[in-house]
Formats: C-alpha cells, sequence, structure tokens
C-alpha cells in the first residue's frame, strides 16, 4: 500500500507518484487483501488471495517498464528516467506474495 503512493518513475523534472494512474489505485485497494489473506485459516483461499494481490502488481510493474522504455526510445533519453522506489517496492510485494502462493501451494497438508 506504501508503494501505491511512492514515486513509480523518476526523471530529471521531477517524479510521478503511482496514485498518478489507475494502476496505482489499483495496487492500493488490493493491498488489504493480501492482510486479510495472511490471516485466513484455508490454504485454497489465502492463495487465490495472493494471485489477485498479485496481478495488478506485476501488472503495474510491466506496464510501467514497457512505457519507460517507448518513451526513452522515442525522445533518444536514455538513462534519464528511472523506477522510482514505489514501483522497487510494488514489484518485490508482487515477488513474495507469489512466493507464498507457489510455497503454500506446494507444502503438503499438516
Amino acid at each position: 500500500m506504501i508503494g501505491s503512493v511512492l514515486p513509480w518513475i523518476s526523471t530529471p523534472l521531477g517524479h510521478i507518484p503511482g496514485h498518478a494512474s489507475y494502476l496505482g489505485w489499483a495496487t492500493m485497494f488490493v493491498a488489504p487483501l493480501a492482510f486479510a489473506g495472511a490471516v485466513l485459516p484455508f490454504r485454497r483461499v489465502a492463495i487465490g488471495h495472493c494471485l489477485v494481490v498479485a496481478a495488478p502488481c506485476v501488472l503495474a510493474v510491466v506496464w510501467n517498464i514497457v512505457q519507460m522504455v517507448q518513451v526513452s526510445a522515442g525522445t533518444d533519453s536514455w538513462g534519464k528516467m528511472w523506477p522510482g522506489m514505489g514501483l522497487v517496492m510494488i514489484a518485490g510485494g508482487a515477488v513474495i506474495l507469489l512466493r507464498t502462493a507457489w510455497r503454500l501451494r506446494r507444502t503438503p497438508d499438516a
């Protein structure tokens, strides 16, 4: 949730926060589902929570990286735009959620 409001794209002219686009709002709205999924006693529902929350995060990261590459290629300004701390946090959260879903799926029932 914190990564949704931090800068997602850093440029020499300033930073673009995550909540400036609909993907930032989507990641902010699904973040409480990750907390809810962490306390559920049902394995399949927890896996579903992980995947539902990770999907918009992965989409946001991929979409913003593609946009940065397209703008950099179109304006010949390579190295001027970088992923901001918020986008890095969103990507890290998506990796953690996908890894958790994988481990929940692969771990035998106790």
